[in-house]
């Protein structure tokens, strides 16, 4: 664990170095990206040893505070969420440097850098905390230090409401975590997670109070269908790197506080897993749609993200039910399904939200419809952001498809080995995974085609600039990473059998030949595609080509305002495919008449979660506390009898509760 400690060390010293430099930008870039591509390194290398060798690292020393110690464990379950957050934390430090130099000239970024790298330690410290208070301090300090950096372009209103909506949600969770933990200390007479033992003991209705407590406290970090509504507004608001990190790693120690739970309590009933998984296929379904319909690039990243854990969360839960009736084989595919789709995840979203970074870098707005011809003028960073597209929809030769495909043999054997009607819910989540495929694939060809091909359409993007090296070296790197997982499943899934073994509860092997098919058609579709690219640069060179003007429909001189915009391509979606409550809300002016005015016609695609349910119930409660303004006296003697009042009342159950023990 000494590398490991070394780690959180550099990530501290660095973002303290980095906020003493003042105003000197690139100093400060310079030690916050080092310190944490070092500190990702050094985390990185223990945590992938304990993957092969199963073994645990554990360290442990003092601390002057109530009930905590500062006890660390890197068992194979922590490390399976290591091994990305360090990774992609030293990439999104690299692509950071490049991302903000030119906002380094205007504003000091000491501050961002001490955040940021402050952010990475805390998500280690809580992915190998082994201490409940040490635990939940680590879970504040990575939601304040998100925060601040989700607030970073403070200036803007729309950032600001994001962030203040950000801490209010995620602190309602911290509100359950809390009573979970503090119950599961008194219970357990210690807060270390070695004293949690007795846990596992625990009649049916408490241990399913404290799988709720978790599911729904950790479930607000982890964008969880209905608790999603900070993750489309936050993602958006923050610089692209810091969206990348939240997107792909952040959410998944919501994750791991769930897994790592479950480890304590009793063997799952069945029905834990379902809740899990029709949470997880909701909120797959639900994200994928919203993302089809939006036009800000970033946020229907965002709601991509709430659907790619929505598949995670699917694959836990079919893992569970799997465990709970007795079937291997099914637990098997659907934990290790779920589990690799985590570090899918967290590249190509990682890559996605780098891409997307460097069009809103080059173009200065996140909007879909001033973009347009950006291929031609970013060739680099857009043909890595069609292969991150390619990854995210599941398609080879990619690593998307590889863990969404052992999810699908996971509810395949689910629904042949239940036969009769039990049969009939692991066969219609079959149908629902499926639809969310189509519905991803739909959504990312869309973005290509609008972002990247045609022509510009404005003078943002006509004048767009390829992205630095800085920028484009973490990209390349992460996919990089997706055509090595979809080429090679199996040194990832072998990384997986120590993982495997503490959540299916005995010893089991990765299911590395149930896509090994996928990786012989992997290598033949790359080998296609490269004999493709070769014949068209040959074909490019050696044949003269002709250039003449696209059929505009009658028009003599077709624009660009003539292509179709990106509300315009979710057209077909929303009005046959989605259900109206998912309908954007259509504003602007009217046209009629033979010679219509000038109109503008604007599509605005909100979440109904936020809007229709807790919009109107955060007005109903304001309503109904403002009647209790009353006590709000402004008179010193009025408060102190308040607090004369409540002692005595206090002090009244305890003598009450006293006698009756």
């Amino acid at each position: 664990m000494i590398a490991f400690c070394l780690a959180l060390l550099l990530l501290a010293a660095g973002g303290g170095a980095a906020l003493l430099t003042g105003r000197r930008s690139g100093l400060a870039s310079w030690i916050g990206a080092v310190s944490a591509v070092a500190a990702g390194l050094l985390a990185a290398a223990p945590a992938l040893r304990v993957l092969r060798s199963g073994q645990v690292l554990s360290w442990q020393a003092p601390w002057a505070v109530p009930a905590g110690s500062l006890a660390l464990c890197l068992d194979p379950l922590a490390a399976w969420f290591v091994v990305p957050i360090a990774l992609l934390g030293a990439a999104c430090a690299v692509y950071g440097a490049g991302y903000l130099k030119q906002e380094g000239e205007r504003r000091a970024l000491g501050p961002h850098w001490f955040f940021f790298n402050l952010l990475v330690a805390a998500m280690l410290l809580v992915v190998t905390a082994a201490n409940a208070v040490l635990f939940l301090a680590a879970w504040e300090l990575m939601t304040l230090t998100s925060f601040f950096l989700v607030a970073w372009d403070h200036h803007h209103e729309e950032v600001r409401r994001a962030a203040w909506l950000y801490l209010l949600v995620a602190h309602c969770g911290m509100m359950l975590l809390l009573a979970c933990f503090v119950q599961a200390g008194v219970r357990c007479g210690g807060f270390d997670f070695a004293d949690f033992g007795p846990l596992a003991q625990l009649p049916a209705p408490v241990a399913a109070a404290f799988f709720l407590l978790a599911l729904f406290g950790f479930g607000v970090k982890a964008g969880l269908l209905p608790l999603h509504v900070w993750l489309p507004d936050a993602h958006p608001a923050a610089p692209s790197h810091v969206s990348a990190l939240m997107s792909g790693v952040l959410v998944k120690t919501a994750l791991y506080g769930i897994l790592r739970v479950l480890t304590w309590l009793p063997p799952a009933p069945a029905w834990w897993g379902w809740l899990l998984a029709l949470l997880g296929a909701a909120g797959a379904l639900y994200g994928i749609a919203l993302a089809a319909l939006q036009h800000d690039l970033k946020r229907c990243l965002a709601y991509s993200t709430i659907e790619n854990v929505g598949i995670i969360a699917l694959g836990l839960g079919l893992g569970l039910v799997a465990v709970a009736r007795g079937e291997p084989t099914v637990a098997l595919l659907a934990f290790a399904g779920a589990l690799l789709h985590i570090w899918n995840h967290a590249l190509f979203k990682g890559l996605m939200f780098l891409g997307a970074g460097a069009l809103v870098h080059a173009t200065g707005s996140r909007d879909m419809n001033k973009m347009g011809g950006l291929l031609r003028r970013m060739p680099l960073a857009g043909l890595l952001w069609i292969g991150g597209s390619l990854a995210i929809s599941a398609l080879p030769p990619l690593n998307g498809l590889v863990s969404e495909w052992l999810i699908y043999l996971g509810l395949l054997h689910a629904g042949t080995a239940a036969g009769g009607f039990a049969a009939l819910l692991p066969l219609l989540l079959i149908g629902a995974l499926a639809v969310v495929g189509g519905l991803a694939l739909l959504t990312f060809a869309r973005l290509i085609g609008v972002c990247l091909l045609g022509e510009p359409r404005g003078r943002a993007a006509a004048g767009a600039h390829e992205a630095p090296a800085l920028m484009l070296l973490p990209m390349a790197l992460l996919l990089t990473g997706c055509l090595a997982i979809g080429l090679r499943p199996g040194w990832a899934l072998r990384l997986l059998q120590h993982p495997l073994s503490r959540l299916a509860g005995a010893q089991v092997q990765p299911p590395a030949a149930a896509v090994s098919p996928l990786a012989a058609w992997g290598w033949l579709l790359l080998a296609a595609l490269c004999g493709g690219a070769l014949l068209l640069i040959y074909l490019r060179r050696h044949r003269p080509l002709a250039r003449a003007a696209t059929w505009g429909c009658g028009f003599a001189f077709p624009g660009p305002r003539m292509a179709y915009t990106a509300d315009g391509c979710a057209e077909l979606l929303y009005d046959q495919v989605l259900p109206a409550v998912l309908h954007p809300q259509v504003g602007g002016a009217a046209v009629t008449g033979f010679f219509p005015a000038a109109a503008d016609l604007q599509l605005e695609s909100h979440d109904p979660v936020l809007t229709r349910q807790l919009h109107p119930l955060g007005r109903w409660l304001a309503s109904r506390c403002q009647r209790l303004r009353w006590l709000q006296q402004g008179r010193l003697p009025v408060y102190l009898l308040y607090m004369f009042v409540i002692s005595t009342l206090l002090m009244a159950w305890a003598l009450w509760a006293g006698r009756g023990g």
